[in-house]
């Protein structure tokens, strides 16, 4: 093939007259650029990791410090109270140096040492300061002197302009909650859920594990929390995530769509140009550090670590477990389209294409009249079956020769894309129809057309529509959505395209095309690539979504209630399921922890004592004034479980840990391993706009993305994503199973949509009928 010989440096033959060597001058010139591109990022990666090592002082710093030592020893005074003379009579080379070059050099290494031990003690005070905690729970707008002290002593010992990872030294450790603490909160939690009796028997469980096995676990957990960075992380990404043996599309993979109202370009290619070169911007700015660090109260910094295998990464299945490769930077991307796989390069000359040449590019990928290979077209459907076929596959039929290489090369790619031939969006005559095919199709696609494995996957459609699929074990959906956001505002308000919809800029001519991949699958390993299929089309079918704007009002109007907008959704989502299944659920609510070093998630127990009060008051029948107040007791109760969660005192993390201690230690607990198999039929998550000043909602409120969500997490349950947008918009994506009787997506979103009428309803009487109201937003949905 042409592009593979393109990718010789020098080829030589063998002829009577001796060997005829051939060197290619511009393949030699592509090695020396991309050398030189990598040395580049080595000395940025070199620079950054001072920075940060020295963070929250500057490396001028020391310049600073050795300047002023040396000069109170020119005044003849001795800063360092002798440990100066002690330096200079141990120094090994002091019989080759002058007296005067000897004190230089010794009050030098002593500067030194007390530029680091300075460093340290910042450090040391800053990561105490992080450790506090009590300013998120004070009420919003009241902060105590305390807090006050706190803010100024933060900013104070933060430094300036800190790099993406210049916190990480001095974040907090995630604390070890007591036993005590951790069971009061588990009974209270469950409490709602249980009839006397099934209470009654839980707390003799809870109570005989807290006497007896429960001190036990505790101290190897603290231990553990001793040495380790995270006494969760490690354990939870092993065994929640990569020692999970069934699919991990659907059950585990998540989603994150285009803007909802408005597609920059219909022309497919034109759209993925900008869209690659936007994603290796970003990647450059976290190559760079650039990214800034995410701040709450613009102080209190999170943990940025799930950053660092966001590109180059990917699964690698295991009979056992998988595990997640993260290798250095790649200049290529991964190409699928039409059943055929594709090595598109972002780098020619040292430098990353513009996004007109990525267009002429991914023009080529679809231009291309070739057909696949055998089993090639399907291939990808092992990524979304069970892991143990795949493993075995992988090490029977991808271990050596072509097979390997190629799989090497989606591997290690950047990441992955997927040129879909369907069209995707709100569209047609039935957009609410097209937004649930929309959101199953960038969850799953064909089962086959997306490579669940890398980190995410980008999938650009034929009318210009995109959207992300991305593996969950490595990072959380936040992050992911910070590289959408800026790739989506970069796209449209940055990048731009021309009058006739194509990107903007010029193309070199000289180009290589994209590399096809090629394979050789036989034909026992195309029958594994089926029965993969098979199993994950089943379950792809199986899977109920529904997604909807609601946009009657936002929170805007629920902030003027004078409840947290997130908390009375999560109301509003119980309310819904018990006016659906008549009864109160064990609900899930995603919550991070990163305000502490290699933080990921918690939980908090939205089904409270205090919400069931208020649902009970309010299909009661009690009156407006009982029902809200219990609302906003139910609404304070959800603030402080949320609170507790972030600040390291969660419930389900402090247990999985102890569970998992117990199985180390082959010991049985009856308590855990109930707590541990109890169903989430209501699992839920909120995906926040992170980077607003990126969004001009007020003068382009089209511009706004529908979010992203995921697979529901029980057989009989609901998976519910919901993303509150600027003042007056708050999207769901719901999800179940059609083989539930149970369960329907669109019937617990019209409960949903009824129930947010309702509550408003609380608070302002005077809104026309909610039937009404629905009628209307039904309307506006067409």
């Amino acid at each position: 093939m042409a592009e593979a010989h393109q990718a010789v440096a020098f080829q030589f033959t063998v002829t009577p007259e001796g060997i005829d060597l051939q060197l290619s001058h511009q393949a030699l010139t592509e090695i020396y650029l991309s050398v030189l591109r990598s040395w580049k990022k080595r000395l940025i990666r070199l620079k950054n990791s001072v920075i940060t090592g020295v963070y929250p002082a500057s490396p001028s710093s020391w310049l600073f410090v050795v300047i002023a030592i040396l000069a109170t020893m020119y005044t003849r005074s001795d800063p360092s109270m002798g440990l100066i003379a002690k330096i200079q009579e141990h120094l090994p080379v002091s019989h080759s140096l002058s007296a005067q070059c000897q004190t230089v050099l010794s009050a030098v290494l002593f500067s030194t040492m007390l530029w680091l031990s300075l460093i340290f003690t910042m450090r040391m005070c800053l990561k105490q300061l992080l450790s506090y905690h009590r300013w998120m729970f004070e009420p919003r707008g009241k902060m105590t002197n305390t807090t006050k002290v706190w803010l100024t002593l933060v900013r104070i010992f933060s430094g300036r302009q800190p790099l993406l990872y210049s916190y990480q030294g001095s974040l907090p450790n995630l604390p070890v909650p007591a036993v005590k603490d951790t069971i009061k909160r588990y009974l209270e939690s469950v409490q709602p859920l249980k009839n006397p009796e099934e209470f009654e028997r839980m707390t003799s469980l809870a109570a005989n594990f807290e006497s007896c096995l429960g001190n036990r676990l505790q101290w190897y957990l603290k231990l553990k929390a001793l040495w380790a960075s995270n006494y969760v992380s490690d354990w939870w990404e092993e065994y929640i995530y990569l020692r999970g043996r069934g699919p991990i599309m659907v059950n585990s993979n998540y989603y994150g769509m285009d803007f909802l109202y408005v597609t920059p370009t219909p022309l497919q290619a034109a759209r993925a140009g900008n869209t690659l070169h936007a994603a290796f911007m970003y990647r450059r700015k976290l190559n760079k550090e650039e990214v800034k660090p995410w701040l709450l109260m613009s102080s209190a910094p999170c943990c940025s670590y799930q950053f660092e295998r966001m590109f180059d990464s990917c699964r690698i299945p295991g009979t056992i477990t998988d595990s997640v490769q993260h290798w250095q930077d790649s200049d290529y991307v991964a190409v699928y389209h039409r059943g055929r796989y594709f090595r598109l390069r972002m780098y020619s000359a040292g430098r990353l294409l513009s996004p007109r040449e990525v267009e002429s590019q991914v023009q080529k990928i679809l231009d291309d009249p070739s057909s696949p290979s055998p089993g090639e077209e399907k291939l990808g459907a092992l990524t979304a079956g069970d892991r143990i076929p795949w493993a075995k596959a992988r090490k029977e039929y991808f271990s050596s020769g072509l097979n390997k290489r190629s799989l090497d090369c989606i591997e290690k790619a950047a990441f992955f894309v997927t040129l879909d031939d369907d069209e995707q969006g709100m569209m047609g005559e039935d957009p609410a129809a097209s937004l649930d095919r929309y959101a199953k199709s960038l969850l799953h696609g064909k089962c086959y057309d997306r490579w669940f494995d890398k980190s995410f996957s980008v999938v650009i459609y034929k009318n210009g529509k995109n959207g992300l699929n991305a593996e969950h074990s490595w990072a959380d959906a936040p992050v992911v959505a910070h590289l959408w956001e800026y790739v989506l505002a970069t796209d449209s308000f940055q990048l731009g395209y021309n009058e006739e919809g194509h990107c903007k800029g010029e193309v070199d001519s000289s180009l290589a095309r994209p590399q096809r991949l090629s394979w050789d699958i036989p034909p026992e390993c195309q029958e594994k690539i089926a029965q993969s299929l098979s199993i994950a089309q089943a379950l792809a079918d199986d899977v109920d979504f529904h997604v909807f704007s609601f946009r009657d009002f936002g929170k805007g109007m629920i902030k003027k209630f004078r409840i947290s907008p997130d908390a009375f959704i999560q109301l509003v989502l119980q309310l819904a399921y018990y006016r659906d299944r008549g009864a109160f659920c064990l609900t899930y609510e995603a919550s991070m922890t990163r305000l502490f070093r290699e933080g990921r998630t918690e939980t908090v127990r939205s089904c409270s004592n205090e919400s069931c009060a208020f649902i009970r008051a309010l299909e009661g029948g009690e009156g407006a004034e009982v029902c809200r107040r219990l609302l906003r007791q139910a609404s304070e109760k959800h603030q402080s479980l949320y609170r507790h969660a972030m600040t390291g005192a969660g419930i389900d993390r402090h247990l999985f840990c102890l569970y998992v201690v117990s199985k180390y230690l082959g010991v049985e607990s009856p308590f855990l391993n109930e707590v541990l198999s109890e169903p989430w039929r209501l699992s839920t998550s909120q995906t926040p706009v992170q980077q607003v000043e990126l969004f001009d909602l007020v003068n382009h409120p089209e511009y706004v993305s529908c979010g992203g969500g995921f697979g529901p997490v029980a057989d009989d349950g609901y998976g519910v994503s919901y993303s509150i947008v600027g003042e007056n918009m708050i999207n769901f994506h719901i999800s179940c199973k059609h083989s539930c009787p149970q369960t329907d997506s669109h019937k617990y979103g019209g409960l949903i949509r009824q129930a947010l009428l309702d509550l408003q309803l609380l608070f302002c009487p005077d809104q026309k009928d909610p039937s009404k109201a629905d009628l209307r937003q039904t309307k506006k949905d067409m």
